[in-house]
């Protein structure tokens, strides 16, 4: 399996990016997620959705702001992050496993800079 994210960049506050998460190598997890690591802060989860039904979850801090999707035909999870603040900026990860508790495969991760 493996994950391929890309559509980090340097946005200002306010401003919006889209992650992509491409999955090869095997076309089927259960759940995927986002996550990212601000500067030393610990791993936070910021998004999840289940592959066939498209439930999603999203972590209160991104409530109305950042949406999570996925595009099966594409095998694509996207991450819609609008009205950025610096607080955001960290590396995000997505990640993909059998359930929305578990994630045991990770992408490279792709950092996102959010300038005031």
């Amino acid at each position: 399996v493996q994950l391929q994210a890309s559509g980090g960049g340097l946005v200002q506050a306010g401003g919006s990016l889209r992650l992509s998460c491409v999955l090869s190598g095997r076309t089927f997890l259960y759940a995927m997620g986002w996550f990212r690591q601000a500067p030393g802060k610990e791993r936070e989860r910021v998004a999840d959705i289940t592959w066939n039904g498209g439930v999603t979850d999203h972590a209160d801090f991104v409530k109305g702001r950042f949406t999570i999707s996925r595009d099966k035909a594409k095998n694509t999870v996207y991450l819609q992050m609008n009205s950025l603040t610096p607080e955001d900026t960290a590396v995000y990860y997505c990640a993909g496993g059998p359930s929305t508790v578990q994630f045991n495969y990770w992408g490279q991760g792709t950092l996102v800079t959010v300038s005031s």
